[in-house]
């Protein structure tokens, strides 16, 4: 592993200076033990051990999942599971949450029945003594395209109260054009349910990303495609709400994209403590070139949604992370060279871009998943290529972390 640890001040064209930060980089993949292509984020465990995977890599080239802990002041890399891409899956292209259990959690885009499948990972019950001392995999759901659902995509799940996992697909279900799904713990295994199958066109098409819940028990999610804009060649997208009724689930479509409020949103949806959501649109806005960062505030019964940020030069897949004074902090993966991570401040109406860090190919190339933030502050992603390490005419990617950025959170 190398390391890499550079200060700067960074200023974008017509932004104001950010305080001197100290960006550096975790982790260079090198397509060996820990694979390359980390097309997901990170997520933040206990005492800050950081989860993620890697899309590709290994002996099996189908991924792998990782964790990166501290000791003293260097961050030590682990793989934890290498997939096969046969019955235990493979390229999971999106991230690892924590269970109520503390087991981690994922998707794998590929095989299992050859269109995905959603896993857990547990320590081996034994003590390893080995250098690599892998994690234990259990297949919780196989998907089988019609009508369950394809190709779970750059997600991380969502667990509620009960224990039951929700998720999206990108494709697959009744129509083929992705599905909302539910599993529910069941004799020692997991039922699955479709909540929504996507397919009328305007109600959204080819979810990429998760869900998130409110406080009522509300489902809220995106879809880069479908929806009534007509401004694109595919539709512009949609933001979407799911609620329970009546036995199943109503969907509501919140937004439709295109033109000046956006175009395409990839990526997850931020949902604050007063019920605000959060997001990107990975194109149009006020400039047309670039993506826009939006608010959705409930209001009377609706939605309002208000644009509190459009790029002239940016375009982004990833959701959003916000600090305890709400500030919100995200990652373009294009529009400046290798791409560039980004703050927002003072977003109570508009808000006022900081420019963090400009990634310059060995440091990072192509963020494509969102940052997030722990408790004390310090912000962490990743980037899909970069690095010193070349993987098929690319970097094979890095893990990143600038320290102290953000607000901690009130102990």
């Amino acid at each position: 592993m190398f390391a890499l640890t550079a200060t700067f001040v960074v200023i974008a064209a017509g932004s104001p200076a950010a305080p001197a930060q100290t960006f550096s980089v975790l982790h260079y993949f090198t397509g060996g033990a820990d694979g390359q292509f980390p097309f997901a984020g990170v997520t933040v465990g206990p005492s800050g051990v950081l989860y993620g995977t890697s899309d590709t890599g290994r002996a099996h080239d189908a991924g792998t999942v990782f964790k990166l802990n501290q000791v003293n002041s260097a961050w030590v890399f682990s793989p934890l599971y290498e997939f096969t891409g046969g019955s235990d899956g493979g390229n999971p292209e999106g991230g690892v949450v924590i269970g109520p259990s503390g087991a981690l959690f994922g998707t794998a885009a590929y095989g299992g029945a050859n269109v995905g499948l959603v896993f857990e990972l547990r320590p081996p019950a034994a003590f390893c003594r080995s250098v690599l001392c892998y994690w234990d995999q259990t297949v919780l759901h196989t998907f089988t395209a019609r009508p369950d659902g394809a190709y779970p995509a750059y997600e991380n799940l969502t667990f509620d109260q009960a224990g039951n996992i929700y998720g999206t697909t990108e494709g697959g279900g009744v129509s083929g054009y992705g599905t909302v799904f539910e599993l529910t713990p069941s004799g020692g295994g997991y039922t699955e349910s479709i909540l929504h199958n996507f397919g009328s066109g305007t109600d959204g098409q080819s979810p990429f990303a998760g869900v998130v819940f409110d406080a009522a028990g509300d489902m809220y999610g995106t879809t880069p495609n479908g929806g009534t804009g007509t401004e694109c060649q595919e539709s512009c997208g949609t933001v979407y709400q799911l609620m329970p009724s009546n036995g199943g689930w109503l969907e509501n479509v919140l937004v439709n994209f295109g033109g000046a409020n956006g175009e395409h949103p990839y990526g997850n949806l931020l949902i604050d403590a007063s019920g605000n959501l959060y997001g990107t649109t990975n194109g149009g806005g006020q400039n047309g070139v670039g993506q826009v960062v939006f608010k959705l505030a409930p209001s009377e019964g609706g939605w309002t949604y208000s644009a509190l940020y459009s790029f002239t030069s940016c375009e982004s897949s990833g959701g959003l992370a916000m600090d305890a004074a709400g500030d919100l902090f995200g990652v373009c993966l294009a529009g400046a060279g290798a791409g560039w991570i980004f703050e927002l401040s003072n977003c109570s109406e508009t808000c006022t871009l900081i420019d963090l860090h400009d990634f310059n190919g060995r440091d990072g190339n192509f963020p494509y998943a969102g940052p997030v933030l722990d408790a004390n502050g310090n912000l962490y992603g990743s980037t899909v290529y970069g690095g010193p390490v070349n993987c098929g005419g690319s970097g094979c990617g890095v893990v990143w972390e600038i320290v102290g950025v953000g607000a901690p959170q009130k102990k």
